[in-house]
């Protein structure tokens, strides 16, 4: 089922007048990305570590998760439950989504970067059955496990973890049917957290239905994705929204090929990595694709026929630069976790305006509004997401007032302040509330401000995003420190170590300004606005 059946002639005007929702009432992801497919075909090209390539048809993808199904309802996982995904990009992370998909349950993708902290909120927060992880990994996953309450099971991808059950065990000791269970499109399917600005990050509850409202994007961005021997690969942690569900699971439910590597971001190595496995598409962050431009990197075997980015407006030079160096165009886009993949460009039909958002895509209404509602043209406002959409998301989990807060009656509000040019372009200005956009990641001041007052030297802290050149924003916290604590080098250097430890890399401040008080509201609340200024 596509969403985009032809592009022969088509222009923009076309593609949204033709263009109609085709969504069933019974859907299942895991189906869909399996069973409908060939079972020669191969769906997964995994190259580990030491560079050894393994290829996995689509009927092998099948009957692992089905293996992996029956071995996680072995462990009591039901209908609605929780499965969380602490494990880097890998045949383990997609066999993972697939069978929680299959059997009904809620797929909770967790960056393998977070520290116990930031994992023990979304567990405890979710309420998850099981969690599955690596050995490098589990130390932590074991420590916010005990924080939850010890209510999660704990799985370990490698059998030398004696006291917990493995996934190979649970693979290889299952049996190799599975009867996947009859989901309606409108069922849970995922549950992704975004961040949180003034207090701990929310999560976004997503339907299996909305994989059909990421399909006009997806189509676009890569150029009319999927054609004959296309191959999608992504640097970006398969945790990430943007790499779920802007390449891992729309590629294999198009039936096409999808490339893992498990291998640190270098930029030689990337491109040799396209060039080798003849990847056509490419998921790139903006901080990847700056990487590569600073790195002088250019081959002219690619057989790239798009790139698609997000996160950050690129500008002409570097689209330029991908021209000459990549042999292709890039064709960027916005999304946000609750709506994802709804704006963006499609350079084979309409003109690109270099350092826009580009168009809402067909099947979504995306306007720019003022206070009170009402779409504006050429002036700044709210950028927002009429609905009903399919993409949006269910509900923020457990949290009523937020999800009604999100909307206003139809109208899904991002939280962006852009504007809409009179060609229909939309302009991304900035955030409406306090989030931080680094190397396209959103970051909410609140989890890392109140990872800081855990510190004992720390009396209060603000935490704002600073500009960068390489990451756009990076987050930058002012530091009150406790009466009789030095504020020296030492002290900013064990802060940003204790961020590290208990959020995320990407959380850390990269820079730590002490300061003797904080401006604050006359309700008390801390005015970030100061501190921009200021900063």
């Amino acid at each position: 089922m596509r969403s985009i059946s032809s592009h022969e002639g088509m222009t923009y005007e076309s593609l949204r007048e033709d263009f109609v929702w085709n969504i069933p009432e019974h859907f299942n992801i895991g189906t869909a990305c399996t069973r409908q497919h060939d079972v020669d075909t191969t769906g997964l090209i995994a190259v580990d570590a030491v560079g050894t390539v393994t290829k996995y048809t689509f009927g092998q993808l099948d009957e692992l998760s089905d293996r992996l199904a029956n071995g996680l309802s072995g462990l009591g996982v039901r209908r609605g439950d929780r499965v969380g995904i602490v494990v880097s990009q890998s045949l383990e992370t997609g066999l993972l989504h697939l069978a929680s998909y299959k059997l009904g349950a809620v797929a909770l993708p967790l960056a393998a970067l977070f520290g116990p902290d930031a994992l023990a909120h979304r567990l405890g927060d979710s309420g998850a059955r099981v969690v599955v992880t690596t050995p490098t990994e589990l130390e932590k996953v074991r420590e916010a496990v005990e924080m939850t309450g010890g209510h999660a099971q704990i799985v370990v991808t490698d059998t030398a973890q004696k006291d917990f059950p493995s996934l190979p065990e649970l693979i290889e000791g299952s049996a190799p049917g599975f009867d996947i269970v009859d989901t309606r499109a409108e069922d849970p399917a995922y549950l992704i957290y975004t961040s949180g600005t003034t207090g701990p990050p929310k999560g976004a509850l997503h339907s299996h239905r909305s994989l059909f409202g990421h399909l006009p994007g997806f189509e676009l961005y890569y150029e009319f994705f999927p054609q004959d021997g296309d191959v999608m690969w992504t640097p970006a942690d398969w945790a990430w929204l943007g790499a779920l569900m802007d390449a891992v699971i729309p590629t294999w439910y198009f039936g096409k090929t999808v490339l893992t590597a498990d291998h640190d971001f270098d930029s030689h190595w990337a491109v040799d990595l396209m060039a080798e496995h003849q990847v056509t598409s490419a998921f790139l962050p903006p901080t990847a694709l700056k990487m590569m431009r600073a790195a002088g990197v250019s081959r002219s075997d690619l057989r790239l026929r798009s790139i698609f980015t997000g996160g950050e407006a690129l500008g002409a030079e570097l689209l330029a630069w991908a021209e000459n160096h990549l042999g292709t165009t890039i064709n960027e886009g916005y999304g946000s976790t609750e709506a994802n993949l709804v704006v963006g460009n499609c350079a084979s039909v309409w003109p690109i305006k270099p350092g826009s958002m580009g168009r809402p895509i067909p099947g979504h209404d995306v306007r720019v509004l003022d206070s009170s509602g009402t779409v504006i043209v050429g002036e700044e406002g709210e950028i927002a997401i009429r609905g009903p959409d399919p993409v949006f998301m269910i509900e923020y989990w457990n949290q009523p007032d937020a999800t009604r807060e999100k909307f206003f009656g139809d109208w899904l509000l991002t939280g962006d302040l852009g504007v809409e040019d009179e060609d229909g372009y939309l302009w991304f200005l900035s955030r409406k509330d306090d989030v931080i956009i680094s190397m396209a990641y959103r970051i909410g001041p609140g989890e890392i401000e109140e990872s800081l007052m855990g510190h004992p030297a720390v009396a209060m802290c603000a935490v704002i995003g600073v500009p960068d050149e390489i990451r756009g924003e990076v987050p930058k916290a002012f530091v009150v420190v406790c009466d009789g604590v030095d504020p020296d080098t030492d002290l900013a250097e064990e802060l940003q170590h204790h961020v590290r430890t208990r959020l995320a890399g990407h959380e850390v401040p990269r820079i730590v300004e002490f300061v003797s008080d904080l401006p604050y509201t006359a309700t008390g609340k801390i005015m970030r606005r100061s501190l921009r200024e200021r900063a």
